[in-house]
């Protein structure tokens, strides 16, 4: 008898560990979302001339460019004015950055947009030059 509550409470114990270690695994391997130790930090740039004020867009979990609607965007940041802006505590995994401008050099509406896909590994910081074009 004392065998057969020994198995039970072997099996009782397995199951705790496993469970226990399912969701310490689980937890760690959080991705494309805030509250991480890598960033990206760049320029939005049109023909090398920085473009002041653009605003970034990040998609989280995109490889590929998600379009232009920006509703599709998870959000945004904006440049400063030498062009520069920086995307804080993500976690590893693919973002693309797609920005939009104005560079009053090009005719009007002086519209400027374009993106990149970045890919992220943790604690990392990557730097990008955002290219954007009529």
């Amino acid at each position: 008898m004392n065998d057969l509550k020994t198995q039970i409470n072997m099996k009782k114990i397995i199951s705790c560990i496993v469970l226990v270690g399912l969701s310490v695994f689980f937890s760690a391997c959080k991705k494309n979302q805030l509250g991480g130790k890598s960033n990206i930090e760049g320029k939005v740039v049109h023909h090398s001339k920085a473009i002041a004020e653009a605003t970034v867009y990040v998609k989280m979990g995109a490889t590929e460019f998600p379009g232009d609607d920006i509703s599709k965007y998870d959000f945004e940041v904006t440049a400063d004015a030498n062009g520069n802006f920086k995307v804080e505590t993500l976690y590893k995994g693919d973002y693309y950055l797609y920005a939009i401008g104005k560079d009053f050099t090009v005719p009007p509406p002086w519209l400027v947009k374009g993106g990149i896909p970045v890919k992220l590994r943790y604690n990392e910081t990557v730097t990008v030059e955002l290219p954007v074009t009529e």
